[in-house]
């Protein structure tokens, strides 16, 4: 009992200064809304995209459909419900805090099916903007994020967001506006 509590409280003071430490960030940056991220996408679809991430820029945008799809849908596999309300919770709020989004980028959605490695980019943009669209529009239950637990629309919106920016700080485009950031 009194392990759990320590763990608790390193918990609760490891969340309190990544807020702190964030909060400045936060009033720097703006977040991009789905509708312009739905514009930027589009935009990169006239480039040749280049990935430093291990995946493929077509298999990135699978990746990031499926995520999409999955929070209309369920995420095929979820950690426990102890991990969500608590370093899945405090993942989404410091990563909200910060505006900004950071993790492994060529880890795959637990369960997800293999995603090829090659194939029609622009495709796979495509259906990026769709499943965004399909989702500003969706009207259903929102399943909870296999990590971060139960999300509101708006914020699992947010959180689509700042994963397509993480995914796109490591690529670049020929003539698109997109610089890989390392």
């Amino acid at each position: 009992m009194k392990k759990r509590r320590v763990l608790l409280t390193g918990l609760a003071t490891s969340l309190l200064a990544v807020a702190g430490v964030t909060s400045y960030r936060k009033s720097t940056v703006v977040i991009t809304t789905v509708a312009e991220m739905q514009a930027r996408l589009t935009a990169l679809k006239s480039g040749t995209l280049v990935s430093v991430s291990g995946w493929s820029p077509h298999k990135v945008f699978v990746h990031l459909a499926q995520s999409i799809d999955y929070s209309m849908t369920g995420y095929p596999e979820m950690k426990s419900p102890t991990f969500q309300n608590t370093a899945g919770a405090a993942a989404f709020y410091a990563f909200s805090v910060a505006g900004a989004m950071t993790h492994n980028l060529s880890e795959p959605i637990p369960g997800a099916p293999a995603i090829a490695e090659s194939g029609d980019t622009n495709a796979a943009i495509d259906m990026v903007i769709a499943a965004l669209q399909k989702f500003e529009q969706y009207a259903g239950e929102i399943k909870p994020h296999f990590a971060y637990g139960s999300l509101s629309k708006a914020e699992f919106a947010k959180a689509h967001v700042m994963h397509i920016e993480n995914h796109l700080k490591a690529m670049s485009c020929g003539p698109c506006d997109l610089k890989v950031v390392e």
